[in-house]
């Protein structure tokens, strides 16, 4: 049962100090090892000199000799471990906060007319009517002629609401709609609260600042202006990193 009690402890250790010397800078690792050698060192030193049995050291680093020298050859990989360790980080990072895969995530942008959602994955997008005309209705279920009504009143009412429609039929309506020859500026986002922030980058209030970095990076890639995107809703979402980091 000892033994066992033992066992587990060594195995429990190894996986430690494995981790940690995936974890620490190569050189760290390096430097702690050969202190941690020179330390073992001293001590079998002091305690064989203590107990008589100094002689026994000269056998024992007789039989460790070549096993040392494998064992110190061994340090030229830590970089490539480290390197594996990094890339799992990576992956790790396009993970969820709770740590299992995308499934895909949605942002939120809302104005005084329209609640808009942009699924990370596919980067479709949707939005529900919150008053006005077919208040309660999606945008998918309109045709196009209706859109274009709600737009033209919306320029009139709502130019937030107006940009963030535009960006919807940029999108859903592609090649079918075209926008006005003499283009809009786009509207002033206004302030942001953390709350609104975070539902646009589709982030939980625990979001780390490398989540944030990486939530706002992902929707940069599919909202830009130069792929396809909207001033608007990419103005949003640098807005949103702004807030959440403090900038």
């Amino acid at each position: 049962m000892a033994r066992l009690f033992l066992l587990f402890i060594a195995v429990v250790g190894a996986i430690l100090l494995v981790h940690w010397i995936l974890k620490e800078d190569p050189k760290k690792v390096a430097a702690v090892l050969r202190n941690s050698f020179v330390w073992i060192a001293v001590g079998a030193l002091i305690l064989l000199a203590a107990t008589g049995r100094l002689h026994w050291l000269f056998a024992l680093l007789a039989a460790m000799v070549p096993i040392m020298g494998r064992l110190l050859s061994l340090l030229r990989y830590v970089p490539l471990f480290s390197h594996l360790y990094t890339l799992y980080q990576n992956a790790k990072a396009q993970r969820t906060p709770s740590g299992q895969p995308h499934t895909g995530g949605s942002s939120q942008v809302e104005t005084r007319f329209l609640r808009m959602r942009l699924d990370h994955e596919s980067g479709e997008m949707d939005g529900d009517i919150l008053e006005g005309r077919h208040a309660g209705e999606r945008l998918s279920q309109l045709a196009l002629e209706e859109l274009v009504d709600l737009l033209k009143a919306y320029h009139n009412a709502d130019e937030e609401s107006a940009a963030l429609l535009e960006a919807y039929l940029a999108r859903a309506h592609q090649g079918d709609w075209e926008p006005d020859s003499e283009p809009r500026p786009p509207p002033s986002t206004g302030r942001m609260s953390p709350d609104e922030a975070r539902e646009i980058l589709g982030v939980e209030p625990a979001a780390s600042d490398e989540e944030i970095v990486t939530a706002h990076r992902r929707l940069m890639q599919k909202m830009h202006p130069d792929r396809g995107g909207s001033n608007y809703l990419a103005a949003k979402i640098n807005q949103a990193k702004d807030v959440l980091l403090g900038a």
